[in-house]
């Protein structure tokens, strides 16, 4: 949050007691970094979009359940994060993934490209889209708590403590998750992804495979379509320590994205439902 401690707990009071900019201010605070974590969670953008949906309304009807006892993004992440670990609606979580299959699927994915399949797009274009999709699903092959992990250090660069605070564990523990998890996603890109300087795998010569299994379509490049945001804003709602390593930088250099989830959107649904009353029973 852009906001001092003091204007913050301002804006928290306000909305529990149903003030409708205040409410406002601290979803449309947060919104950007709630769809980020869903995105890397769940692996695909309609999937992400709900949950963030979901997410903010849970924010919303928690608020009130706020102690000023942890930072506000810490309370917001915690919340997200544990929604995100259960979740079960995603298309992944119904076809989960692991190394192997994934592995087995990337030295089996070469189709030759024609000007017909890719309908007038540029192949650098495609080969984009493909590189974000297949980033994002690539991290499904971690366990939940394992994927959250991961994100939260390597790729979101939460630091130890509050990230051990996000999920209910020691930072001693989450840094040897995280050390491990690092190691597991080492190897995987340094044998596999064209991205490294030793991976196999090359975006532009999968991009007639992943069109014939409906992995990327021409006709609508979803991630070509999300609006950036700056990094900085994004990152100023956490805590963020620790240094990538090298083997990050994969997933480091992939562009966040501005929500198209509209916290005003749901709260003027909210405020017109009974739900609205749950903000104010306590």
């Amino acid at each position: 949050m852009q906001e001092n401690k003091e204007e913050l707990n301002a804006h928290i009071q306000s909305a529990v007691s149903g003030d409708k900019q205040s409410i406002e201010t601290l979803l449309t605070g947060v919104q950007d970094a709630i769809f980020n974590l869903s995105l890397r969670m769940l692996g695909t953008i309609p999937d992400a979009e709900d949950a963030t949906q979901d997410i903010l309304i849970r924010i919303m009807t928690n608020l009130s359940t706020f102690r000023f006892e942890s930072k506000f993004s810490t309370w917001v992440y915690r919340l997200a994060s544990n929604y995100l670990i259960d979740y079960k609606k995603s298309m992944l979580a119904r076809h989960p993934l692991d190394f192997d299959y994934y592995s087995y699927d990337l030295k089996a994915s070469y189709t030759e490209n024609t000007d017909e399949l890719i309908m007038g797009v540029t192949n650098e274009a495609m080969a984009q889209e493909l590189k974000l999709s297949c980033t994002n699903v690539m991290l499904q092959c971690f366990d939940p708590q394992t994927r959250c992990i991961f994100i939260l250090g390597a790729m979101f660069k939460i630091d130890s403590r509050l990230a051990g605070e996000i999920l209910g564990i020691t930072p001693e523990n989450y840094r040897q998750k995280l050390s491990r998890a690092r190691k597991k996603m080492a190897e995987f890109l340094s044998y596999h992804c064209g991205l490294t300087d030793t991976g196999f795998c090359s975006c532009k010569k999968r991009i007639g495979y992943a069109m014939q299994h409906n992995r990327i379509n021409p006709r609508k490049l979803e991630y070509a379509h999300l609006e950036h945001c700056n990094e900085n804003a994004l990152l100023s709602c956490m805590e963020h320590m620790e240094a990538l390593e090298e083997m990050a930088d994969v997933f480091a250099d992939l562009p966040n994205y501005r929500s198209p989830v509209s916290a005003k959107t749901i709260l003027c649904k909210l405020l017109k439902s009974p739900r609205m009353k749950a903000i104010q029973d306590y």
